[in-house]
């Protein structure tokens, strides 16, 4: 008989300001007792003025974390040697991982966590301030771009919505206004059009604030149900007012019908209705992961079925796509630029590309495999001969564009729940696939982040790729160069790490390990690079201008 799964139980702390020490002991004693899921820490994990033996103590390991314990950015800078982990990759220490300042993530139980953390860049603040890593800014475009997220069970913010008090008796009570605590409009519209069921955010000081659930009409998974949304602001932990620290909750995912006792209408009633534009919706198109770094929502695909192509991120069919960002389109397949694209339109300015040159390449057809068995046997030789025939024409490009000096490198996970497969890939320097620095560092991470370790195998066609499998396959391609003369050697290694299917692994190594390779560390995060649609769009134009010659969908008419 089966046992059935039990709801996610989660822990939060209020700001921890770098009493790490005796927080993690805490959460010990209350994860023996009560086997939590996961925690989460808002506001500030550290201090402004961090103590270095308790940092070293976490950053060695030495304090044991007893369970996955989440955080983001707060309202003060994040330690020099915290933020260095991040760039790195790792965890910040055993069971201890950074949200980002501005994510959607599912949690290995189901949990969808929306995250903005920061306070609101200054107006007369650096262009690229709100990007940086170590500083605790966000921008309204941050807000704003998260809006499209949906069944959103955590919304963690460091700024309380503007409103939020409206309607509310505990607030009267507590003489809870506008001038309690930094608050913005940009936090209450991505609340409103989240309808979290929990949204947490940082308090101004020694003060709890347990908001009446609000309910808004129409806001349920299923649209017609009612969505019930609890604002907590938590004090700081330790604080001398002995104002409550910590919160604990098991995620209801019941629907509700009526509002729950001691509810209030949504304090954001007021607030114009905010309507998705393609731009909006389609932040996430093409972002190259889903999303989903830890985890799979199982319980969401029970409810519903996966998206068809009028809802998925790669299919043309869909009326959010953001269609400035196609470059190409062929017979079985189509070629587009990356939101968020590792490089930058200067990273190989000097090697003759005046774009980004970060690039997807994905099959027409709705399908989670470019296999014979997924796809049937003709379709499926036609769709891999398109592809790979991208793949060629962009390392053609991007060699002779170079001098030759530029060689790629593309890849492809592989998994039986994927909803659109697809390929990425970007020019490196050819000097690093020729000496096998390319190989080794994939090679390197893998073995670090315990994937396991590449095999070289080369799936040629679509009768030997794709299936029941799950695996990354990266291809690695270079022209080499004697002097003057073409080397007469041509690098191209095909390497390819199987996974078990049930085990989650990180969509975004690829990414993690070319950003490593090309010191981009700052821009791993696809989210923090976002562009303009003017950048964007001028951008598509540069390389379509350059892509002429190579576009074999021209070339054939």
């Amino acid at each position: 008989m089966a046992t059935e799964k039990k709801a996610p139980k989660i822990f939060v702390f209020g700001s921890v300001n770098g009493q790490l020490r005796s927080a993690f002991t805490k959460i010990g004693v209350l994860h023996a007792k009560n086997d939590f899921s996961f925690g989460i820490v808002t506001g500030n994990l550290f201090a402004t003025e961090q103590d270095d033996e308790q940092l070293s103590s976490l950053l060695n390991g030495d304090i044991e974390i007893p369970c996955s314990v989440y955080f983001t950015s707060g309202t003060v800078l994040l330690p020099h040697r915290v933020v260095e982990k991040i760039q790195e990759g790792d965890e910040i220490a055993p069971n201890l991982h950074f949200l980002g300042k501005r994510s959607i993530i599912n949690t290995l139980e189901g949990v969808r966590i929306v995250t903005l953390g920061g306070v609101p860049v200054p107006e007369n603040a650096a262009p690229g301030t709100s990007q940086e890593l170590s500083l605790a800014y966000h921008g309204d475009d941050d807000a704003k771009s998260l809006q499209s997220a949906k069944n959103v069970d955590i919304l963690l913010t460091s700024i309380w919505p503007t409103g939020i008090w409206n309607k509310s008796a505990k607030a009267v009570e507590m003489s809870i206004d506008s001038t309690t605590a930094p608050n913005n409009k940009a936090i209450a519209d991505l609340c409103n059009a989240l309808k979290p069921a929990y949204h947490f955010a940082t308090s101004p000081g020694n003060v709890c604030f347990e908001r009446e659930p609000f309910a808004s009409v129409g806001g349920g998974a299923d649209g017609d149900s009612i969505a019930v949304t609890r604002f907590i602001s938590l004090a700081p932990w330790g604080n001398a007012e002995k104002a409550k620290s910590m919160y604990a909750f098991t995620i209801n995912r019941e629907a509700f019908t009526t509002p729950p006792p001691g509810s209030t209408a949504t304090p954001f009633l007021g607030l114009a209705p905010k309507k998705r534009s393609a731009e909006d919706a389609g932040f996430s198109r093409f972002s190259h992961g889903h999303d989903n770094r830890h985890g799979n929502r199982k319980h969401r695909r029970d409810r519903s079925p996966p998206p068809g192509p009028d809802r998925c991120f790669f299919c043309l069919s869909n009326t959010n796509l953001p269609q400035h960002m196609i470059t190409s389109i062929g017979d079985e397949a189509y070629l587009v630029t990356a939101k968020g694209p590792l490089l930058a339109v200067d990273t190989f300015e000097e090697y003759g590309l005046t774009f980004p040159c970060h690039f997807i390449i994905a099959p027409l057809d709705h399908a989670p495999s470019v296999s014979t068995e997924v796809m049937g046997v003709d379709k499926a030789k036609k769709t891999y001969e398109d592809m790979a025939m991208y793949l060629k024409s962009l390392q053609k490009m991007v060699s002779a564009l170079s001098g030759h000096r530029l060689g790629t490198v593309a890849w492809e996970f592989n998994r039986a729940r994927n909803i659109h497969v697809h390929w990425q890939t970007m020019p490196v320097p050819a000097a690093q696939v020729l000496d096998g620095s390319v190989e080794a560092v994939f090679q390197q991470l893998a073995v670090k982040s315990e994937l396991g370790e590449f095999e070289e195998e080369d799936f040629g066609t679509a009768d030997e790729a794709g299936g029941d499998q799950d695996y990354l396959r990266v291809w690695i391609w270079a022209e080499g160069m004697d002097g003057n003369n073409l080397n007469l050697e041509t690098v191209a290694k095909s390497l390819v790490i199987k996974f078990d299917k049930h085990v989650p692994f990180d969509l975004q190594f690829p990414r993690k390990v070319m950003a490593k390779l090309l010191s981009l560390e700052h821009r791993v995060v696809w989210q923090t690079v976002g562009q303009t649609e003017q950048e964007e769009t001028a951008d598509v134009a540069a390389f379509r201008e350059a892509f002429k010659p190579y576009d074999f969908t021209l070339l054939a008419q």
